[in-house]
This record gives structure tokens, sequence and C-alpha cells, in this order.
């Protein structure tokens, strides 16, 4: 009888987080809806993704766009875009912070990390960034499997944030504006991937977060 019970209960819950995600992240003009102090975030971490100039993949842009609809929305006071030059020669971090000054994001609220080169990376490295800049509420912004992934990840590294991934709904909507940006301030000269100076299991550990030096 317990079993049967358990089962159930098991059942219902997961039904509950389904219907409060789709809530949540599928729908973003809901989210605007919603009372500011609900949803109003010191800090956004936004974790990068490889850039190949001139082209930027959809999943690139979808992280981007998310951030600047979160601050346009005043959802967002702020955003660190994470990223270091992993697996080609420009700082993704960098590279985004540049893309969303073009969508109209100050310069100001936006601040780059520049060292992770792995997404428990992003998220543990950018933490530490937010809670010396003072920040208090602060949140992951980024795709649905990414952020489901480093919300198991992060616990174990104690970082208290909160998840606001976007729906590939929004990312299908998505009307791409016609940008130019300068990625050479990106740039980093003699640079060499990380799949040439790591070996597949240092790779591994990274990312499971064990290269993190949490000392720093």
């Amino acid at each position: 009888m317990r079993i049967k019970l358990n089962i159930i209960f098991f059942v219902i819950g997961t039904i509950i987080l389904i219907s409060a995600n789709k809530a949540f992240s599928s729908d973003p003009e809901s989210l605007s809806e919603k009372k500011a102090e609900t949803y109003m975030y010191d800090a956004i971490i936004v974790p990068g993704v490889p850039y190949n100039d001139p082209n930027m993949s959809r999943i690139l842009l979808g992280r981007i766009y998310w951030s600047h609809y979160l601050y346009s929305k005043g959802i967002a006071k702020n955003i660190i875009y994470s990223g270091s030059a992993v697996y080609t020669p420009y700082v993704e971090s960098v590279i985004m912070s540049l893309y969303a000054q073009k969508l109209g994001v100050p310069a100001d609220f936006i601040y780059t990390e520049t060292k992770a080169e792995h997404s428990v990376e992003n998220v543990y490295y950018s933490y530490k960034i937010a809670k010396k800049l003072g920040f208090k509420k602060i949140a992951l912004a980024t795709d649905p499997f990414q952020s489901r992934m480093l919300k198991r990840l992060s616990k174990k590294l104690k970082v208290e944030i909160d998840y606001i991934p976007f729906s590939f709904d929004f990312l299908d909507s998505l009307v791409v504006e016609e940008i130019n940006i300068l990625p050479d301030v990106a740039y980093v000269e003699n640079f060499i991937a990380i799949q040439e100076r790591e070996s597949f299991f240092k790779r591994f550990r990274g990312t499971m977060g064990k290269n993190i030096k949490l000392e720093e």
C-alpha cells in the first residue's frame, strides 16, 4: 500500500512540475505580465557557445536574445555573460556582450566572465562574480537542456540560483536582426583549442566541475 501511495505522489508531483515549467518558460509574454518583484533578478548568468566569425549558431542567438528579453522586460537588472575562448579563438562572453549591446543592453549593466571553459564553470565563476558585486537574487538564463543539466551540478557546488530557461517555442519565434559586430576585440592570438591541449579525461572532469578551484 505504501509503495502504491509513493507512486501516486510521484506521478502527481511530476505533473505539477511539468505544468509549472510550461507556465514559466513556454510563453515569454506571460512572464512579463507577472509582478515585477516576483521575477526581478539582480543578475542573470548566460553561458557561452563557441563563435565562428561571422556565423552565430541558433543556440547562441537564443541565449543572447533571451537575456535581452529578460533585461528589456525588467526581469533582470544585470547580465553576466560567461565563457572563455574554448573551441574557437573568440572569447565567448565578449562576443555575447558585443551582440547584446547592439540589441540595446547598456554596457553598464553587462559583465563578462572570461575564464570558464565548461558549463558548470560558467555558473560557478559567474556566481562568484555576482556575489562580489553584491548581487543577491541571481538566475541562470539559458536553453532548457543546459539548464536541466546544470541544476544538478550546481547544487553540489552550493550555488544558490534560480533557473529561467527559454522554451523552444521562443527559439523558433526568433526574428534575428541584421547585426554586425566587430569580433576582433574578442580574438585571442596564438589560440589553442581545448581538445588539443587537454585530454578527454581532463575535459570530462571539467564537464563535471572537477577542475574548479573552489578557493577562487
